[in-house]
């Protein structure tokens, strides 16, 4: 089986080291790039599986290299950085970042948030795990129903639109805009801060039926993903 090739771009020397560390240890080939110079002309030539992008680098910036990469490439790439002002997040996700990390941050919750973007870049799920049966949710398109372990959730007609952006798109972090856009691209009568009542009213629905499970992650400043 081919080990994952992952690029880490990171400055800092002790985290680069730690991470290169645990993904190792996770069965993935791990390349570090220490500046953003020669990041985009080695992305795209050398094509790793993905890439874990910092943000604050000597050189070419983390954003830049990212509007770069995505011009040409589509390889999945999670952004890092310890800037935390909402329009940064947005900015990131807006120029095709498939995730983003705030520092500081786990080196286990980067090992986790990888395997799930490759996962779904790969098209690939876990043993006796069907695609879109997550935790036990299952959505029909069609029917407009979603079920928790078999049981029907009373969901509201903008409330499974608001899920289905989230859940067909695992582990991607969505800003409130972007789903209101996806979910509701013909209504101007909805909002972005509604989009907090829908989410509050599908993680209450899902608890009556599976109360340990909360499959949807809120991203601080920035929105929600699904991480079944």
């Amino acid at each position: 089986m081919t080990r994952d090739r992952i690029f880490v771009v990171e400055d800092e020397p002790e985290l680069a080291g730690i991470l290169r560390d645990y993904l190792v240890q996770a069965d993935m080939y791990v390349e570090i790039l220490n500046d953003g110079n020669n990041a985009v002309e080695r992305i795209l030539n050398e094509r790793p599986d993905l890439v874990v992008l910092d943000v604050m680098l000597p050189g070419v910036d983390g954003l830049t290299i990212c509007r770069q990469v995505r011009a040409k490439s589509t390889v999945p790439i999670i952004l890092e950085t310890a800037r935390v002002e909402e329009i940064d997040r947005l900015l990131g996700l807006e120029l095709g970042a498939d995730d983003y990390l705030c520092k500081p941050f786990s080196p286990r919750e980067l090992v986790a948030r990888i395997k799930a973007v490759l996962r779904r870049t790969q098209g690939t799920m876990p043993i006796g795990q069907e695609p879109g049966d997550a935790v036990g949710l299952a959505l029909d398109a069609e029917r407009w129903t979603a079920t928790m372990n078999g049981t029907v959730l009373d969901l509201t007609r903008r409330e499974f639109q608001v899920l289905l952006v989230l859940f067909q798109r695992p582990g991607r972090v969505f800003s409130r805009t972007q789903i209101l856009d996806l979910a509701f691209p013909d209504d101007s009568d909805v909002f972005d801060r509604t989009i907090d009542s829908h989410i509050k009213n599908i993680r209450r629905k899902i608890k009556t039926v599976a109360p340990a499970d909360d499959p949807i992650r809120s991203v601080y400043g920035v929105g929600y993903a699904f991480d079944g």
